[in-house]
């Protein structure tokens, strides 16, 4: 790979992580070690080609253009999410990654699914819909802008925005937790 074609990476990768929190590749591999997943499946949950999906994971391209297929993407990140800590066995995942497939790009979780064995939904899973929701809106870039220009007046809507649509699902649990009455 020349100098410019690493340029070009780089700079799609740094929007990805813009975009979607981080460089598609990274999360991509995550869902696919998380879920049991090949490419060429993950590539099919998600209604895209294998060559795209490749694309994307390599930095060739930065953006997924179809918000459906992001949308997708937000309901495996919470799948993944349940079946790691424990909520959701890989039967049960299996049949969810078919609604995804099957799904349009809304959210394909019900309120029994985003909740723990209490009833009561686990802050990790409160964070998770509250980031979906922002980011099926606005990409992390536009949601920085917004952030930005609402800082000078409104500071904890500006952190709000900024943590919960851009920053990383940790850093959403932290502010969460530190701003419960």
């Amino acid at each position: 790979m020349d100098a410019a074609q690493q340029d070009a990476t780089a700079r799609a990768r740094e929007l990805q992580r813009s975009w979607y929190g981080e460089p598609l590749g990274a999360l991509f591999r995550r869902l696919i070690d998380d879920l049991g997943l090949n490419q060429a499946r993950l590539a099919s949950v998600l209604g895209l080609s294998a060559p795209m999906l490749s694309q994307l994971m390599s930095g060739q391209r930065a953006k997924i253009g179809n918000p459906a297929v992001v949308q997708r993407v937000q309901a495996l990140q919470e799948l993944s999410t349940q079946v790691a800590d424990g909520s959701v066995s890989a039967a049960e995942a299996a049949e969810r990654m078919e609604e995804v497939k099957r799904s349009s790009g809304g959210s394909v979780l019900n309120s029994t699914q985003t909740t723990a064995s209490s009833g009561a939904p686990t802050v990790k899973r409160v964070v998770r819909e509250i980031q979906s929701l922002l980011r099926s809106v606005a990409g992390a870039g536009d949601i920085i802008d917004a952030a930005d220009t609402l800082a000078p007046a409104h500071p904890e809507l500006a952190e709000f925005l900024r943590v919960y649509g851009a920053g990383r699902t940790a850093e959403a649990v932290a502010h969460y937790e530190a701003h419960q009455s």
